[in-house]
């Protein structure tokens, strides 16, 4: 293994920040993997995740079991960790600028476009790495002038060109779900949902906002309907965010569960080599996957105190009541019902709402929602 930090682009003279990134197996040997822990900066599970993961890492790259090539960035906001504003932790918004740390990574499809065109043609694997060079110079030409630009153009210049990217988030209170796109089910997106005992997978073709995982992934189709036939490009790049429960499930139990099921993914996608040379047996898929457009919020029509009346994982009706708001001056219940039939799986993890505010999600199996499917 060896490290390498990055220089992000200071806003003031006298400050710095840097990115680490950790590098296992050889460079262009085998199918590439990016991780990362903990882009929003209060999500820790992430991280713990990353430093469970590293341990394996070091002993598979010592055993010789490494047939690809393994990134691994155990902390993904550097600047996020440093926010702290009256004793609270502002991980999920730059402070400057406002927006969320994983959303407006820059959709390379037509600069990768102008670069390859006339030199693709009816090789898909030529095609793919003659993509794959294309993508990397298109990142290397982004400009960064701002420490949170410097940081994004960082971290898509470490995960790109990868054949697998994992983002590692987490919610408020939640069962440990994926986020990922149509064209991985079934295939990886399946096969990373059995081996991390995903209890939800949410399929999106876009869900808004361009998060890092699609920024590394929806551009290989869209570069391959507007190629066409003739210039063929298969899906090389599988992206997912895997959200590792609840903000409070920073527990070495966990992490060590979690953190084998991704090496048991690596295995099974060829990355780690198996144990005496024979794949283990896959879980069975927990659930089958629904849309990310089915995933349907509960929203406080008035603020109150929160008091839930189902834990996630309770599968609900439509009606069936979720949680109480409790105007604590009028004494006040305001009952609020789940809005489909389907699977409580996150909520909130605050006790005291405003109006508009998300409490929870249930997910049902009718894409029903349309335009940003994600959360602020």
């Amino acid at each position: 293994m060896h490290i390498v930090r990055h220089p992000l682009a200071s806003a003031t003279p006298g400050t710095t920040h840097e990115l680490v990134s950790l590098h296992y197996g050889t460079p262009g040997q085998g199918p590439k993997v990016t991780i990362q822990g903990s882009l929003h900066a209060d999500e820790v599970p992430g991280m713990l995740v990353a430093h469970h993961l590293r341990n394996h890492l070091d002993a598979l790259e010592a055993a010789g079991r490494l047939t690809g090539e393994v990134v691994l960035v155990p902390m993904a906001n550097p600047l996020g960790v440093g926010q702290w504003v009256l004793r609270g932790f502002q991980g999920r918004f730059e402070l400057h600028s406002g927006e969320n740390f994983n959303r407006h990574f820059t959709d390379l499809t037509g600069a990768v476009l102008d670069r390859v065109m006339d030199r693709l043609g009816a090789d898909a694997a030529e095609n793919v790495c003659l993509v794959r060079g294309a993508l990397r110079e298109a990142v290397a030409a982004l400009v960064a002038t701002s420490p949170l630009e410097s940081l994004r153009k960082t971290l898509l210049g470490l995960a790109i060109d990868a054949d697998v990217v994992l983002d590692l988030h987490c919610d408020g209170e939640a069962l440990l779900h994926l986020y990922t796109t149509p064209q991985t089910w079934p295939g990886d997106g399946q096969l990373l949902a059995r081996c991390v005992g995903a209890e939800l997978a949410l399929l999106a073709e876009r869900s808004g906002g361009e998060p890092f995982d699609e920024a590394c992934s929806m551009l290989w189709p869209q570069l391959a309907e507007r190629l066409g036939p003739a210039k063929p490009l298969p899906p090389a790049c599988m992206a997912a965010t895997i959200e590792l429960r609840g903000e409070a499930d920073v527990r070495h139990d966990l992490a060590a569960a979690d953190a084998q099921g991704i090496v048991d993914f690596l295995i099974q996608r060829g990355v780690v080599a198996p144990e005496g040379g024979i794949l283990p047996a896959l879980p069975p898929l927990k659930r089958e996957a629904t849309p990310l457009a089915g995933s349907i919020p509960v929203v406080a029509p008035t603020g109150g105190m929160v008091v839930f009346l189902q834990v996630p994982g309770t599968a609900v009706v439509a009606g069936q009541p979720l949680v109480d708001l409790i105007d604590p001056l009028t004494g006040q219940v305001t009952t609020l019902g789940a809005p489909v039939d389907g699977l409580f799986f996150a909520r909130d993890l605050r006790r005291f709402a405003v109006a508009g505010m998300s409490l929870g999600k249930v997910a049902g199996r009718e894409a029903t929602r349309a335009g940003a499917l994600l959360s602020a």
